[in-house]
């Protein structure tokens, strides 16, 4: 479902005449990066759809920390852009072993859509990891991942977290060609 939605936001991005006032589009063309040059950019970046949204430099600025701290592996700032129960389910001795060799790159934010209540919305994106292969999630035991998710999102004393849910709980991935 999530690969359908992303495909249908693709094509919308090439048929869809965003304005003259609208932020250039990125469009992703790293799509054949050689393994070997995975996971790309770590840069966070828009589509054409993101980019126009009111939400989409906060959100990216969150996503932007957050990434950073993964490839960093610097838990302080990453349990900074998370909700205190996101911290309590990965305390800092599990983060540091589920991440100890994780880079992610490649981080395209396709969609935001806010909810009614101002309070809560979903990014759909997408991003690159690599790892060792133990280091893997146990259901893709794999160096390269491709990952397909949507982040739940929760403005926490005025400022955005990524949160938990059912959202968050069943991203679609791959192992990279």
């Amino acid at each position: 479902m999530i690969a359908t939605a992303i495909g249908g936001l693709l094509a919308r991005q090439w048929y869809e005449d965003p304005g003259p006032d609208s932020p250039d589009p990125v469009v992703p063309t790293d799509l054949t990066v050689p393994l070997e040059e995975q996971p790309g950019s770590d840069v966070v970046q828009g589509t054409a759809d993101a980019t126009v949204h009111p939400l989409y430099e906060p959100l990216r600025e969150v996503l932007q920390t957050h990434f950073d701290a993964i490839n960093q592996l610097d838990y302080e700032s990453w349990a900074s852009t998370v909700t205190e129960p996101r911290v309590e389910e990965k305390p800092e001795e599990t983060w540091r072993r589920d991440y100890r060799s994780t880079k992610d790159g490649r981080i395209v934010i396709y969609r935001i859509q806010l909810a009614e209540d101002s309070e809560t919305a979903r990014v759909l994106m997408t991003f690159t990891s690599v790892q060792d292969e133990a280091d893997a999630p146990p259901e893709l035991q794999a160096p390269c991942i491709h990952w397909n998710v949507v982040f739940p999102m929760v403005r926490s004393s005025g400022e955005w977290k990524i949160d938990s849910g059912p959202a968050a709980s069943s991203p679609q991935h791959e192992a990279c060609a």
